[in-house]
């Protein structure tokens, strides 16, 4: 029931977010359920202990979610990216950080910060894999069809 509820407020966020972002029709469910599925994926993995290897299997969910709804709507992936991943950023980390740092907890800070640029990181690198195989695929495409059309 958790993961239900869990997963209904993010669909509001994302839809708001969405909104925000100038994104429209069929766009901003289609975006939302990125977000979605991303946080579903996040929270399932949640036996593996590590919130770094949840955001980097959730973030190759969602980086391949919106390849696919990038092209069946002729739209540029950052359209479903960026409202997708939105779930997955670390505010609270962000937050927890700069709290650290006004109070001067230095070692909390320095904790909180590093964690937070892993999480980030763990953002980042889970969506090089998808792009690179998609953009190997489509290279590959080109070269066979190029190849094809000159013989």
């Amino acid at each position: 029931m958790q993961l239900i509820t869990s997963c209904l407020a993010t669909l509001a966020a994302c839809i708001g977010f969405s909104i925000l972002f100038n994104l429209r029709g069929s766009g901003i469910l289609l975006a939302s359920l990125g977000g979605v599925i991303g946080w579903a994926v996040y929270l399932t993995t949640a036996m593996t202990g590590s919130d770094l290897l949840q955001s980097f299997l959730a973030t190759i969910a969602i980086t391949a979610y919106a390849e696919v709804m990038a092209r069946m709507k002729k739209t540029p992936v950052t359209a479903f990216l960026i409202v997708s991943l939105l779930p997955l950023v670390p505010g609270s980390g962000i937050y927890y950080t700069m709290r650290y740092f006004v109070s001067g907890d230095t070692a909390r800070f320095i904790d909180s910060g590093l964690h937070t640029l892993a999480i980030a990181g763990s953002l980042a690198i889970g969506i090089l894999p998808v792009f690179s195989i998609v953009r190997l695929v489509s290279r590959f495409k080109n070269r066979r069809a190029a190849t094809n059309g000159l013989s």
